[in-house]
């Protein structure tokens, strides 16, 4: 087996190789180090690569499974993370050039990396991403994160970097985190699994969690089994985190099936057939119902209408969360540094009256009370988890001049995704085709609150009976 084939195996299928000692994580941590420093320079995923201690907890990891102690199905796996969470030592940048050294430089790690260390996973780095993970970055103080389909496409939102790397095969997985859509976007657009957990699955202690009504950490994967894997390992109580659930969590895996016999699903008929969404992206959902069917579900449609209020409700009250963070310390003292989109998105945050966010945060709770009333009916919801192809890089920048640009630069990539985020529900993204033009298009699933083996074992049967999943990028062609 190949470098290029070693890169692009699952974490099941490199977890057991491992197990097997044939392959070394030395050897895996090798083949994903070079291809960083063959392809990044153009895809610009990471902002730091830990090469140095990922080497040394490679060996560390190699000896520990030689002497017959092995971990787990992530021992000896490479990962990188969204530069939004803290890792000992390591600097956590943000994506901005807002704040000072002494001010990146954390002393502790986030929960979710000191489960995946306790699991054997070997951090390979941070991942770039949009300028406090909030999406809407203009000028990327750390380079520009380009689709590794089309380096002349976007990647999509906040947590670029950690679609990016595992899609061209720069680690086994990563951890991004999602506030509107920021794990769903980047997996739909690189075309890999991504999963926004139930709020509280997993522990936010240790990320900068600025919008404390929405943010979640999930994982970003080229498989759903994969995505089972890591979920699984990262999810749980903290006592740290006192909104994070005591919940038990699910061996994930042991849900996964082929079929999905018995099993009631539903398409979000105001995401998936409005008039914006995309021919291709409508034909693709055309297909993926087809498929869900054969699978043995029954597939039928929904009316959610107070969902086309999620993207206003949201942006004024997560927003909101997030300027009174910055407001006092940064927005005041350090105007300049900010990129021109998030200094405006901040500062339109900052002038959004208590009344008006009281409102909007009652309003929230008649949407999600309509997306809860569904999912008393259905075992999931179905929608496109975006309704055009990745565009170009150009056209999904957050330059609000216009009325047309509020429907097609603000609203339209997250109307998909809001909805849930705002319900705060389990959802997922999984390949779903591609555009004539090759660009990755997928399919998005909403589960009940803590069904997340539902929502993976619906996507598992749906991807298993794909090919989807099967595809890489060729970055000898797109980024050589």
């Amino acid at each position: 087996m190949n470098a290029e084939e070693l890169a692009f195996l699952s974490c099941a299928e490199q977890g057991r190789l491992i197990r097997e000692r044939r392959l070394s994580p030395v050897e895996l941590v090798q083949v994903y180090l070079d291809r960083i420093r063959r392809w990044d320079g153009k895809l610009r995923s990471y902002i730091t690569v830990c090469e140095e201690s990922a080497l040394r907890e490679a060996r560390a990891a190699e000896a520990e499974i030689a002497k017959g102690r092995y971990r787990g199905p992530l021992h000896g796996l490479p990962y990188g993370v969204k530069d939004q969470i803290h890792v000992k030592g390591v600097p956590t940048t943000l994506g901005t050039r807002v704040l000072r050294p002494e001010e990146m430089m954390p002393d502790h790690d986030a929960t979710v990396i000191e489960r995946l260390r306790e699991q054997g996973a070997i951090l390979l780095g941070k991942h770039n991403l949009h300028e406090f993970g909030k999406g809407g970055t203009i000028d990327f103080p750390y380079g520009q994160p380009r689709n590794p389909w089309n380096l002349a496409h976007t990647p999509s939102s906040s947590s670029s970097g950690s679609g990016i790397a595992p899609a061209a095969g720069l680690c086994s997985f990563a951890l991004g985190e999602d506030t509107g859509g920021s794990i769903r976007g980047p997996a739909s657009c690189n075309g890999v699994v991504g999963m926004r957990p139930t709020y509280g699955r997993v522990s936010r202690y240790g990320g900068v969690m600025e919008s404390y009504t929405s943010d979640t950490i999930g994982p970003l994967t080229r498989t759903v089994a994969d995505c089972a894997l890591v979920l699984e390992a990262i999810a749980g109580h903290d006592p740290r985190d006192p909104l994070s659930s005591a919940r038990p969590v699910p061996r994930y895996v042991d849900h996964l099936r082929s079929d999905l016999r018995g099993m009631t699903l539903a398409v979000v008929r105001e995401i998936a057939w409005a008039r914006h969404v995309h021919p291709e992206v409508v034909d693709a959902m055309r297909r993926a119902i087809a498929v869900l069917r054969d699978l043995g579900a029954a597939v039928e449609e929904v009316s959610l209408p107070y969902v086309k209020f999620a993207v206003p409700l949201q942006l004024l009250t997560a927003d909101a969360d997030v300027a009174t963070m910055f407001l006092r310390k940064y927005l005041r003292t350090r105007w300049d540094a900010f990129d021109r989109g998030t200094r405006t998105r901040l500062a339109a945050a900052c002038l959004v009256p208590a009344t008006v966010y009281n409102r909007a945060m009652r309003a929230r709770v008649i949407v999600r009370r309509q997306v809860l009333d569904a999912l008393r009916v259905y075992d999931g919801l179905l929608s496109p988890t975006t309704v055009t192809p990745p565009k170009r890089i150009e056209a999904m920048q957050e330059k609000v001049e216009s009325v047309e640009d509020v429907a097609t630069r603000l609203i339209e990539r997250r109307i998909s995704t809001y909805p849930f985020s705002l319900s705060n529900v389990p959802t997922i993204s999984v390949p779903a085709g591609f555009s004539t033009d090759g660009l990755p298009l997928a399919l998005q699933i909403a589960g009940r609150p803590f069904g997340e083996a539902v929502v993976l074992r619906i996507a598992h049967a749906y991807e298993q009976a794909t090919p989807w999943h099967t595809r890489h990028p060729d970055l000898s062609r797109t980024a050589a």
